[in-house]
C-alpha cells in the first residue's frame, strides 16, 4: 500500500488545488490537493512539509497543521491511503514548482468542488467539514 499525504491550504472558503498533467501515469488530467508519497523514515507531517515545499513552494507552520481525514483509492499493490491535512498557516505564495507533475493550480471555492473532475470523490465532503480557524492562510514574512 502506498501512503500519501496532501495539504488543504484554505483562504476565504477557497482551497488550493493542483491539476495533474494529462501525461501523468496515475490519475491524469484531474484536480487534487498538493502532496505526495511519504518516504521511508518520514512522518506524515515531515512528508507534508517536504511535498508542499517541492510542489507549491510554501513552508508550512507545523503547529498550524492538523490531520482531518483519510481517503483510499485502488486495491491490492496499487492501493493508496491518503492522509488529508489542513494547513492553517504557511510562509510564501503558492506557485507551481512541479510543472512536470501539474499543469495548473487554482484557488477553488469549497462550494464549487462538486463540479470538478477530482482524484477522489470523497474530497469535497472532507474539505467542507474542515473546522478552519479564522487566521488561516499566508503568514507575512517580516524583514
Amino acid at each position: 500500500m502506498h501512503i500519501v499525504v496532501c495539504g488543504a491550504l484554505v483562504v476565504d472558503d477557497a482551497v488550493l488545488l493542483v491539476h495533474r498533467s494529462p501525461t501523468r501515469r496515475a490519475y491524469p488530467d484531474l484536480w487534487d490537493l498538493p502532496g505526495g508519497h511519504v518516504e521511508a523514515g518520514e512522518s506524515e507531517r515531515q512528508a507534508l512539509a517536504r511535498e508542499l515545499r517541492e510542489e507549491v513552494g510554501v513552508e508550512i507552520v507545523a503547529e498550524a497543521c492538523s490531520r482531518v481525514g483519510d481517503l483510499w483509492a485502488g486495491s491490492g499493490e496499487d492501493a493508496v491511503h491518503v492522509a488529508v491535512w489542513h494547513v492553517g498557516a504557511w510562509l510564501g505564495s503558492p506557485t507551481n514548482r512541479a510543472p512536470d507533475e501539474h499543469d495548473d493550480l487554482a484557488w477553488v471555492g469549497l462550494s464549487e468542488l462538486d463540479g470538478l473532475p477530482l482524484v477522489n470523490g470523497g474530497l469535497p465532503a472532507l474539505l467542507r467539514a474542515l473546522d478552519r480557524p479564522a487566521a488561516s492562510g499566508l503568514i507575512e514574512e517580516v524583514a
